[in-house]
């Protein structure tokens, strides 16, 4: 590993830990020309995993436009940088789970949209709106109704929903 500072090639390792659930290993290092400290993060390197678009064709992965859009339907709301970056890893990991190289883009924007509504209702029916095309206002209005259905994932839940609702108004419904 080459120090970021002096551009020596020789280091030790100080500490090695895993993060990110045991996928990735975080090692702090320094350089035995400078002593300059620096950090390394190692992870398994996957085949390239390819979204077949809905006209079919077929685009690499990329789990930096994945955290791009999840951030961009979060945008000015109150969802932590950190929960969004979660949200992306989950979605990261589920699908190179299931999926050996092609990934349809109806699956990858399901996933996206069960991790947002478990963040924002808001930045779930943003995303809604472009991933679904959303062409009328009747059609945010049927998804406002359908996610104000469903039962909320979590007590944050509760406070983006209309005045009125009650979490036992869901039990009765299929």
């Amino acid at each position: 590993m080459r120090c970021p500072k002096c551009g020596g090639q020789d280091d030790k390792v100080i500490d090695s830990r895993a993060s990110k659930e045991g996928s990735v290993i975080r090692r702090r290092r320094e350089c035995l020309g400078c002593t300059h400290r620096f950090t390394t993060y190692e992870e398994i390197e996957h085949e390239a995993l390819f979204v077949v678009k809905r006209d079919g064709r077929r685009e690499l992965f990329s789990k930096d436009k994945l955290l791009s859009s999840v951030k961009r339907a979060c945008q000015k709301r109150p969802v932590a940088e950190q929960a969004i970056a979660d949200a992306a890893e989950r979605v990261t990991g589920e699908i190179t789970d299931k999926f050996d190289r092609e990934v349809p883009s109806k699956d990858l924007g399901e996933l996206v949209m069960r991790e947002l509504r478990s963040l924002d209702a808001v930045a779930y029916v943003r995303f809604a709106s472009i991933y679904r095309e959303f062409q009328e206002v009747g059609e945010f209005v049927e998804e406002i109704h359908r996610l104000a259905t469903l039962p909320p994932s979590d007590k944050r839940q509760m406070a983006l929903l209309p005045d009125g609702y009650e979490e036992s108004d869901t039990k009765d419904k299929p």
